[in-house]
């Protein structure tokens, strides 16, 4: 079998003008300066000769009658030797032969090691005539570092195409994950005859999102990130990052901030804060799932399920809060709720659930697990519980907002306004059936907000479920306007808030990472940033709403000039 390693022209030219690599010599052994397979011969003699000769020892003192713990100097010596052997063996000997067996008949996670005297079992197909190939990672200083075992990229690609080598295994393979990323796309590019030039590669680093972020990337979407601010809230100023393609978003929360800011700022409460999970069970009867749902939510067994739930979870963070049960004929839903420090905190609670499980089963062995999440959480979804009883950070946010402010920055008056949101947001929610709706475009902020600063995009859900209140005071000259939001699902920690460009904009809120003196103040902070940025955009639609200008702005702002028959298909 020839082993052979081609590059491709562009790195061919760009290795010219460099020294050859010499071949490497022989490898040696950590334990004698000779080559590994004599060692391993040696060390495997060693091993079984020392064996037997103590096994024949030890049944001549057994067969005598004489003390096993009573040796002699041979058989020190062949103590030692089988001591030694075993040592080597395990440490030197499973990784020269074993996996050198295991990966060389791994054919679904090797890559193609091709005799050139064979053809190929499975031709590549030939697509139709696509764009330019995208250019592969090979630079000089990456091909020192690459096996010499490994086969060249286009080989790769082409072993890809022809379904010889997964997708999903060249990180691990190559080792080089933004040169696995750029093999994968060629391999794409070749199979669907689309080119993805408007696509970047280069520029981001693709190890940091290796099982955490994302799988099989073949590079990464570009988004504008802009700045509305300052929001002064609780008493300090806040520049907020959205990321967002919407034309007048990020103008229409700056306006607000403004107003708020002129108005002498405004002031958010976190008023519950817990993430929940509720697993699905089943049992025979609905008796006995009745009579589970008593055992749980009876007060005097609360301190054994959090024992259980706080001693077993995978976090030091994860604290049990509580538990709410629902009942379905003789299925059973049980809605576990927990403090989770600065992470949003699904992984930490799905375990501590996962042990109470297994508890419960002791006493109840007839309960059937049908799903860690049976849809009561709920997760990702518009749900009457969220609206309720909350998830994540409950927050409520409010601001007095002058008379003066009102006319000159939003330029709109108060009556206007308060009938606007009463008819609108109020009632026009209600005729729609609208659930958690009850707002001009919380969604909009929360979802700019959340891509910014590496939140799960698709749990804007239930976090932009709220109701925003305005009334007229002090004698109908000002306006008091609040958003309630009752399951801001956000944290500090984990997820994408490790990407650089993300937790960048976490750092410009000053809420990067863990609060190591008070866990889970970060998260908390960054969920009454997220209900001030809505507090702020919704006054602003209101007012461009109730003054007649949202169509004049967005014609202006949101309006693209671009001529579409001029971008190629």
């Amino acid at each position: 079998m020839e082993i052979r390693r081609r590059l491709p022209p562009s790195v061919a030219s760009a290795s010219k003008g460099r020294k050859p690599v010499p071949e490497a010599p022989v490898q040696a052994s950590d334990a004698l300066p000779v080559p590994i397979r004599y060692t391993n011969l040696l060390f495997s003699a060693l091993f079984a000769a020392s064996l037997v000769f103590l096994m024949r020892r030890w049944r001549e003192k057994v067969r005598i009658s004489s003390p096993l713990h009573v040796v002699g100097l041979a058989e020190i010596v062949a103590i030692v030797g089988l001591v030694a052997s075993l040592i080597y063996l395990l440490s030197f000997f499973g990784i020269a032969f074993v996996q050198s067996i295991v990966s060389s008949n791994d054919e679904e996670d090797d890559f193609l090691l091709t005799d050139s005297a064979e053809p190929s079992a499975t031709p590549a197909p030939t697509p139709s005539p696509a764009p330019a190939p995208c250019s592969l990672l090979c630079s000089a200083s990456a091909l020192e570092k690459i096996p010499d075992l490994i086969a060249d990229d286009e080989e790769i690609v082409s072993s890809v195409v022809a379904g010889k080598v997964p997708s999903y295994v060249l990180e691990s393979k190559l080792g080089d994950c933004r040169r696995a990323a750029g093999i994968r796309r060629e391999a794409l590019r070749r199979t669907t005859g689309r080119g993805l030039e408007g696509l970047p590669l280069d520029g981001f680093d693709y190890a940091s999102i290796l099982g955490q972020c994302c799988e099989l990337p073949i590079g990464y979407v570009q988004l504008p990130v802009g700045i509305a601010g300052p929001l002064l809230l609780n008493g300090r100023q806040y520049h907020v990052p959205m990321a967002t393609t919407e034309g007048c978003l990020v103008a229409s929360t700056n306006r607000g901030c403004k107003a708020i800011l002129e108005s002498g700022g405004a002031t958010a409460i976190v008023l519950r804060d817990g993430m929940t999970r509720a697993p699905a069970v089943r049992l025979p009867l609905a008796k006995r799932a009745a009579e589970l749902k008593a055992f749980l939510e009876n007060p005097n067994n609360f301190e054994m399920i959090s024992l259980v739930f706080n001693k077993y979870s995978s976090s030091r963070f994860a604290k049990f809060q509580g538990i709410k049960c629902a009942l379905a004929g003789r299925n059973l839903y049980m809605r576990f709720s927990c403090s989770t420090g600065d992470a949003m905190g699904m992984n930490m609670v799905s375990k501590g659930v996962q042990n109470v499980l297994d508890y419960l089963l002791t006493d109840f062995p007839d309960m059937e697990v049908i799903g860690i999440s049976g849809n009561y959480c709920s997760d990702k979804k518009p749900a009457a519980v969220n609206w309720i009883e909350g998830r994540g950070k409950s927050v409520v946010c409010e601001a007095i907002i002058k008379e003066e402010v009102v006319k000159k920055t939003l330029k709109i008056n108060v009556p206007a306004l308060v009938e606007l949101n009463v008819i609108k947001n109020l009632a026009g929610s209600a005729v729609a059936g609208s659930l958690g709706g009850f707002n001009a475009h919380a969604s909009n902020i929360v979802s700019a907000v959340f891509i910014a600063t590496g939140q799960d995009p698709a749990q804007n859900i239930e976090s932009s479920h709220c109701i925003t209140m305005m009334e007229a005071v002090n004698d109908g000259k000002d306006l008091h306007v609040s958003v309630t939001m009752p399951s801001i699902e956000v944290g500090t920690v984990g997820g994408g808030t490790q990407l650089a460009s993300q937790a960048a904009c976490l750092d410009l809120l000053g809420v990067k990472g863990a609060n190591l003196d008070t866990p889970g103040a970060n998260a908390r902070l960054l969920a009454t940033i997220v209900a001030g940025a809505v507090l702020a955009g919704e006054l602003s639609l209101l007012s461009a709403l109730a003054a007649g200008q949202l169509v004049k702005s967005h014609m202006k702002y949101n309006r693209s000039n671009k001529d579409f028959n001029k971008v190629a298909p």
